[in-house]
């Protein structure tokens, strides 16, 4: 079978939303290996899930032959792109070069890094490049060649305009400084491509742009789509917040859980996006999700695949297991207490104290499993209580020691599909 062409598999996968020239990219990745960059800021100490997608597309070209650059901002994140709401914050320098190097870890995994690899990845810091260079030259030098108003095109500037607050001199001048970035990776790694959201289309043609201007040098730059949720909200958020790739912030339970919950009408395009996935399956699983939706099979596929990418495997039979165990179907004794511990953040849940002594009928109602003394007992009397995925048949059943999970924990079931937790402490 023939291998599809790299641009052919984005196209396939939803991936391409704004190019320069496709056509003259199609030539240049025929004639021979290209070098292609994108670029994170350090704005947090952890990559997302958007980030993630920028990764993998640099992947997806590595294995098709060409060489990627992974850029961290450590001086464009000193300074932030501008949001279209509000001045962001600038955070300390040392805070920020610790960020480098923790973004710079998390993305070390989805690239070939190694020497032998004749299109072996790059790991680059803009700081290197940008921190002795003098604002007398940086103007000079890189600001001549840009035009004020195309600048104010930028919808995200606009729109700051138009605000109370307006936009500081400092973020106004961020395209200056990603632009730089292309001029400089062009100059030092011959980088004919940069990549990047959508959103940053602005940013990536300005850099092709001055390469253009000061170089004569035509290059390229190609757009991922945003993607979104059915209703065309932010993808990514939850209603605890961001969805990270680290597992401080976002559990790896939670990871899973996220992907797990993807609607029918999108599983496919975040299968197509966030996989490896063939086309062959990929097409598969989305027949399913059409003819039986209940089964979530594509859903499956696509949490265990996103969270081996980023975990492994023995973090998604962890989250594969606690989702079996809170609902019946698995041992909620064997499950280890950082596991556990996720799981009950999942789901509803609440503290009680050992000295009230509560029954059943108190953790159905404070847990909000049953709205009511009256609901909690009949749901007792129609065999439809569990405490650790054991039926409880008598009002009156209360705790003992040996029933709390690593020392503290209750999970509660109300018939087959609600659970809640409770934690259970001394005083």
């Amino acid at each position: 079978m023939t291998e599809l062409h790299i641009l052919d598999d984005l196209a396939w996968r939803g991936l391409i939303a704004q190019s320069t020239d496709l056509d003259a990219l199609r030539r240049d990745l025929d004639a021979g290996m290209v070098t292609l960059y994108s670029g994170i800021d350090p704005t947090a100490p952890s990559a997302h899930i958007g980030h993630l997608l920028q990764w993998l597309t640099l992947a997806r070209f590595q294995q098709a032959g060409h060489r990627p650059i992974a850029l961290v901002g450590g001086a464009t994140g000193l300074i932030g792109d501008p949001k279209p709401t509000s001045e962001r914050s600038l955070n300390d320098r040392d805070v920020v070069a610790g960020w480098v190097d923790k973004l710079g870890a998390q993305l070390r995994p989805f690239l070939d890094f190694s020497s032998r690899a004749p299109n072996a990845a790059l790991l680059v810091n803009n700081l290197d490049w940008t921190e002795g260079l003098s604002a007398l030259d940086f103007l000079r030098d890189v600001g001549k060649h840009f035009r004020v108003g195309r600048m104010l095109a930028k919808e995200a500037v606009s729109r700051r305009m138009e605000s109370d607050e307006g936009i500081s001199y400092a973020e106004f001048s961020y395209q200056l400084l990603q632009s730089y970035d292309f001029l400089e990776l062009f100059r030092r790694y011959g980088c004919t491509m940069q990549t990047g959201g959508s959103d940053q289309w602005g940013n990536l043609t300005a850099g092709t742009d001055l390469v253009h201007r000061v170089e004569g040098r035509s290059l390229h730059a190609l757009g991922t789509p945003l993607i979104t949720k059915a209703d065309g909200t932010k993808f990514g958020k939850t209603e605890s917040g961001t969805v990270w790739l680290d597992r401080e912030l976002t559990s790896p339970y939670a990871f899973y859980q996220f992907w797990i919950q993807a609607e029918d009408a999108m599983v496919g395009t975040y299968l197509r996006a966030f996989t490896w996935l063939s086309h062959e399956e990929i097409a598969e699983l989305e027949r399913l999700t059409e003819e039986k939706p209940q089964a979530r099979e594509a859903q499956r596929a696509l949490a265990r695949a996103v969270t081996a990418l980023v975990h492994g495997e023995e973090e998604v039979a962890r989250a594969e297991a606690a989702s079996r165990a809170l609902f019946g179907r698995g041992e909620l004794a064997e499950l280890d207490a950082d596991t556990l511990a996720a799981a009950m953040a999942e789901i509803p849940s609440y503290t009680a104290t050992r000295s009230e002594r509560p029954t059943i009928v108190d953790l159905l109602v404070g847990s909000g499993l049953s709205t009511g003394r009256g609901a909690a007992r009949r749901t007792i009397a129609e065999g439809g209580a569990y405490v650790n995925n054991a039926k409880v048949e008598s009002e009156e059943w209360e705790p003992a020691d040996a029933d709390l999970l690593h020392g503290r924990w209750l999970v509660l079931r109300r018939g087959k599909r609600n659970a809640a937790g409770v934690e259970l402490a001394a005083t």
